[in-house]
């Protein structure tokens, strides 16, 4: 996954474009590298998957 595709997804998430997003375990650490990096890191929820996948949702209201 690069770094322009991640932002894309994660920008059509906080637009409500995409309710979710399903991020397969080998996929993981290449999205988490550039979610982290964003000022709205927050505003995203992961929800662990049976083996390793995560499903991705944007919050209105940042996790604490």
């Amino acid at each position: 996954m690069n770094e322009d595709f991640v932002n894309d997804i994660l920008n059509r998430l906080k637009t409500g474009e995409l309710s979710e997003y399903y991020v397969k375990n080998e996929d993981f650490m290449d999205f988490r590298r550039v979610l982290v990096k964003r000022e709205d890191f927050k505003h995203f929820r992961g929800i662990g998957q049976r083996g390793g996948d995560v499903l991705f949702q944007y919050l209105k209201e940042p996790r604490s």
